[in-house]
């Protein structure tokens, strides 16, 4: 692990930066430190305890945090069938395989009812990294491909929005190694603290100020999100046409994306509603449906509406009638107006009626907090398939032909299919501290590779390297109950 080099300096190999370290002192990571002429890890390697009945993943109602250190959940990880009870050792604080040569630095054995399982850990050194975002909002945060940038350094951009959501896509090599020296630590330093479960404020080109937490509401320039949307606004006219159509004689839910109107909606016409002559702004899609009605924005919907009146185009004397009942929501049911027509068929506003009221309260029930999700994404390259055989494609067939399962720190980790041994995980769902650096710069990940023994010698494994788990479990492990943070 390392060389001396005279009587007070050691050299550290655990990373390419390769730091020469004086007794009593850390490398530039802080994760090796020299402690009287030996190289010591800092961090204790983490177990994540088992055992134990299975039960439900939630056993109470869910109050939105998705960190929930005390949540019952099934044991595992499961590989072939077998649900692994008692401890799992993961790759928190295992150490790293640079350079290449060396075997993964555990190769844990352990008995899972008949089944004798190999667990190669390893902390991978990831350049080619980086983190998916998804921000429960319907707010605007930028325009799709806006980079997103922390202290003024480009570290990723907006994606394509998913339904109630709007995607981020940060970090990856050409942030981390193919800018500015000041660009690649930046984005090191975010991508660190995002994956750690902690918070980073970041702005939006032409968008707005962002703060990002795993498990966490994300706050939009200076204000937290409470709800996700029940769905688009042709969706709610869908899920509650038939609760207004007693109450009132139009509905127009505002949307960003499609705005409903309750008469013209093929709900409204089943329900048999009068139509009410009411036109809004924007594209007509099919009867009922209508995109473009305002521009996007942090208002109503997602869109830049402070008064809903704005978007009613114009009122057809033919058709609409005085006292008509107009209501005007938007898709969390957090703004609403009620409005009747006059004489003249202008809406003057007026106060909801309870039924109404009950209607946009049930809206906003039925919306889920609203939260920020981190999932890691890097991919296992040569060096960490290297220390686990001496045969680093066999490692890659394995997982692809589902006889190795891959963890992220004990997580549950989706590989993508393809070429390679892609991984997605879910950062919550990790012990803390889970994530580490090196300032080359690159991300420092554990990832855990799980088989059975015969699988393990096919592909052609260190099986010389292999050790019981009663000899890894000393008392100077990290012990933590899974689930805990």
């Amino acid at each position: 692990m390392s060389a001396k080099t005279g009587e007070e300096k050691i050299r550290c190999d655990a990373c390419p930066v390769m730091c020469f370290i004086s007794d009593g002192r850390a490398g530039a990571c802080d994760r090796y430190a020299n402690h009287g002429g030996v190289l010591v890890r800092l961090d204790p390697l983490t177990v994540i305890e088992g055992g134990g009945p299975m039960v439900p993943f939630l056993g109470r109602e869910w109050d939105g945090d998705i960190v929930q250190g005390d949540r019952p959940i099934v044991d595992g990880p499961i590989v072939n069938g077998p649900i692994r009870n008692g401890p799992f050792v993961t790759a928190i604080g295992a150490g790293t395989t640079y350079p290449d040569y060396k075997p993964a630095p555990f190769i844990v054995s352990q008995m899972v009812g008949d089944a004798d399982m190999i667990t190669v850990v390893t902390e991978g050194i990831f350049s080619y990294c980086g983190v998916k975002v998804k921000i429960d909002t319907d707010r605007h945060i930028g325009e799709e491909r806006a980079i997103v940038r922390v202290d003024g350094e480009a570290i990723g951009h907006v994606m394509t929005g998913e339904y109630g959501s709007k995607m981020l896509s940060l970090g990856g090599v050409d942030h981390l190694t193919g800018g500015t020296k000041k660009e690649g630590r930046v984005t090191c330093d975010a991508l660190l603290a995002l994956c750690n479960c902690e918070a980073v404020e970041m702005t939006v080109d032409d968008g707005v100020t962002l703060i990002v937490q795993a498990g966490r509401a994300p706050v939009i320039d200076g204000v937290p999100e409470k709800l996700m949307r029940v769905g688009c606004g042709s969706a709610a006219i869908g899920m509650f046409a038939q609760q207004w159509a007693a109450h009132v004689d139009e509905v127009i839910v505002v949307d960003d994306h499609i705005t409903g109107v309750l008469t013209e909606h093929e709900a409204g016409k089943q329900l048999a509603m009068r139509p009410a002559g009411i036109r809004v702004t924007g594209r007509r899609s099919t009867p009922g449906r209508y995109f473009q009605v305002a521009n996007p924005g942090t208002g109503w919907g997602g869109t830049d509406v402070t008064d809903p009146l704005t978007i009613i185009k114009s009122v057809d004397p033919k058709v609409a009638w005085p006292g008509l009942r107009l209501l005007m929501i938007s898709t969390t049911g957090e703004q609403s107006a009620y409005f009747v027509l006059d004489g003249d068929l202008s809406p003057q506003p007026a106060g909801i009626p309870a039924p109404l009221r009950a209607i946009a309260e049930r809206i906003a029930d039925n919306c889920e907090p609203s939260l920020c999700s981190v999932l890691f994404m890097g991919g296992a390259g040569g060096s960490l398939r290297a220390g686990v055989t001496e045969n680093p494609v066999g490692l890659t067939r394995s997982v692809k032909d589902a006889l190795t399962r891959v963890t992220v720190g004990g997580a549950e980790a989706y590989v993508w299919p393809g070429g390679g041994i892609t991984v997605m995980a879910d950062v919550t769902r990790m012990p803390s501290n889970a994530f580490g650096y090196v300032p080359t710069p690159a991300l420092v990940a554990p990832i855990e590779f799980t088989m059975r023994r015969e699988d393990y010698a096919a592909l052609g494994g260190h099986m010389d390297r292999i050790r019981p788990v009663e000899e890894v479990l000393t008392p100077a492990i990290r012990r933590l109950p899974r689930g805990a943070k």
